[in-house]
C-alpha cells in the first residue's frame, strides 16, 4: 500500500507540475494564482513592442506561460494588418517584431486573427 501511495504521489506530482490553465498554476501540489491585472516585465515589454508594430490591433493579450520566468509566452493578437495574409505570414510578422525578445525565450505560442467587424 505504501509503495502504491508513493507511486501515485509521484505520478500526481509530475502531472501537477505541468498543469496550467487560466492564470492558475499548480506547482508541486501547491496552487498559485496570479492576479490577471498584474503583468510581468516580460509581458509588458512584449505588449509594448507589439502595440508599436501593430497600432491597429483590436485586441492583444500576452501571457508568460512559464510561470513568470520569461522562458515561454503565449500571444493572442487580432489586427487588420493581418487581412489577406495566410496564418504563416501573420505569425512571421509577429516573429519579426519580436526578433530581439525571442532570442531569450525557449518557446512562443502565437495566435493571430483578423477583426470580424
Amino acid at each position: 500500500m505504501l509503495a502504491l501511495k508513493r507511486s501515485l504521489s509521484g505520478t500526481m506530482l509530475s502531472a501537477l507540475r505541468v498543469f496550467h490553465t487560466n492564470q492558475v498554476f499548480v506547482v508541486s501540489g501547491h496552487v498559485q494564482q496570479r492576479c490577471v491585472s498584474t503583468q510581468t516585465d516580460g509581458e509588458t515589454r512584449i505588449v509594448n513592442i507589439l502595440k508599436e508594430k501593430f497600432p491597429s490591433a483590436a485586441s492583444l493579450k500576452v501571457v508568460d506561460i512559464s510561470g513568470g520566468c520569461g522562458a515561454m509566452y503565449e500571444i493572442h493578437i487580432e489586427s487588420s494588418e493581418f487581412k489577406g495574409k495566410r496564418t504563416i505570414q501573420q505569425h512571421k510578422l509577429v516573429n519579426e517584431a519580436l526578433k530581439e525578445e525571442i532570442q531569450g525565450m525557449h518557446g512562443l505560442r502565437i495566435f493571430t486573427d483578423v477583426p470580424k467587424h
